[in-house]
């Protein structure tokens, strides 16, 4: 995977190709490269705040029947650490940062996190070279696509609040999570947890992450509850 090869995938050709190399320099490789005196990360945060409004907007005009909460739950979904390194994955774009040899070695270009971060770093990069016509088109094309199982499969409801609810409505108690087990290196951990009422078992799930593996939990307690 090349620059090259990335500008052609997504149908943009950046009018300053420093801009979009400067997309991709993590924070680690300032400290072993002379020439590059910024990381990515301000790129980062004006690509974060282009996809809150970008996908805000999509869902207003696409959703028309649904309430604000909804819109704001399926937007949590979709602009969560996991989609967007999904969505950086698909794109190969762990292929192309700058990283510190350390970073490298512990399995940097894999990281969901840093490729969640490089997602909005690009799409930062984006509308500053080329408009906010370019970013909407950007994430129409490799991002707002991943709506329609987000909302097929109910992945925006918010399953450890639905479980408190009902739990809190037959006593006083509020359900608790535990992990049971941890697999995996730092950066692809896996984990185990049991949702509880006190010492009774309601559910169990796992997960990349511990909230993953916590609304996992409660799911399958829903589930075992007959409350989905």
């Amino acid at each position: 995977m090349t620059f090259e090869d990335l500008q052609q995938t997504i149908g943009v050709t950046f009018t300053n190709q420093e801009r979009l190399q400067s997309a991709f320099y993590h924070r680690s490789y300032l400290n072993e490269s002379h020439g590059v005196k910024e990381s990515n990360e301000r790129l980062e945060f004006l690509g974060d705040a282009v996809l809150s409004f970008l996908t805000s907007h999509f869902l207003y005009m696409t959703h028309p029947d649904y309430p604000e909460g909804t819109l704001t739950n399926i937007r949590s979904s979709l602009v969560k650490t996991k989609s967007l390194a999904d969505g950086a994955r698909d794109l190969h774009l762990g292929d192309l940062l700058f990283l510190s040899r350390g970073e490298e070695d512990s399995g940097g270009r894999t990281n969901g996190s840093l490729l969640a971060d490089t997602f909005e770093a690009l799409l930062g990069a984006i509308f500053l070279d080329q408009g906010i016509d370019a970013a909407r088109t950007f994430l129409e094309t490799h991002l707002f696509p991943k709506v329609i199982d987000i909302i097929k499969n109910k992945s925006y409801i918010d399953y450890k609040s639905l479980l408190q609810e009902i739990i809190q409505s037959e006593s006083r108690i509020s359900p608790t999570y535990h992990v049971t087990r941890s697999e995996g290196p730092d950066h692809a951990k896996s984990f185990w947890v049991e949702a509880k009422a006190e010492t009774r078992v309601l559910g169990s799930g796992m997960g990349k992450s511990k909230q993953e593996a916590e609304q996992s939990a409660a799911t399958n307690a829903l589930a075992a509850m007959g409350k989905l």
